[in-house]
C-alpha cells in the first residue's frame, strides 16, 4: 500500500519532485536505502513524511534519527532534508472519513483555523493543529 500511495504522490506531482517510499523498520526498502534512491534520482532537497496518523516516538524520534543518519551516509553531497509532522487532525482527513463511511460532507466548509480537540487543549493535535499549536 505504501508504494501505491508513493506511485500516487508521484503522479499528482509530476516531475516537480522524486517520490520514493521507505519503510521504519521490518520491510524494505529501508529510510536509507529510500533515501538513498532519491539522491541517486537528482534529489538534492528531502522531504521525509512520516505516514503516520498521529505524532509518537516513531515519528518524533525514530524516523528523524534514521533520515539524519542516511543523510550522512552522503557527506559529499549538498543535500539538505527535513522531516514533517505526522498527519495529525487536518480537515481532509475528515472529509475522507466521511467519504469512506458512506456519509455525505456536512454544509459548510470546516473552519480551517479551528482547533478540533474536544477539550480546546491545541497541544493534541501537535504541529498539524490549524489554530496553531504544537511545539513548532
Amino acid at each position: 500500500m505504501l508504494a501505491c500511495m508513493a506511485n500516487l504522490v508521484q503522479r499528482v506531482v509530476g516531475t516537480r519532485a522524486v517520490v520514493r517510499y521507505a519503510h521504519m523498520e521490518l520491510a524494505e526498502p529501508s529510510i536509507a536505502q529510500g533515501f538513498a534512491d532519491c539522491v541517486a534520482a537528482g534529489a538534492d532537497d528531502i522531504v521525509a513524511f512520516p505516514y503516520m496518523l498521529s505524532p509518537g516516538k516513531h515519528s518524533t524520534r525514530d524516523i528523524p534519527r534514521l533520515v539524519a543518519e542516511a543523510a550522512a551516509a552522503h557527506p559529499g553531497a549538498a543535500i539538505t532534508y527535513r522531516v514533517t509532522a505526522a498527519f495529525g487532525v487536518h480537515e481532509k482527513l475528515a472529509e475522507l472519513i466521511l467519504l469512506r463511511a458512506g456519509l455525505e460532507e456536512p454544509s459548510g466548509a470546516a473552519d480551517a483555523t479551528c482547533c478540533w480537540n474536544p477539550d480546546g487543549s491545541r497541544e493534541a493535535c501537535g504541529d498539524a493543529c490549524p489554530a496553531g499549536g504544537g511545539s513548532g
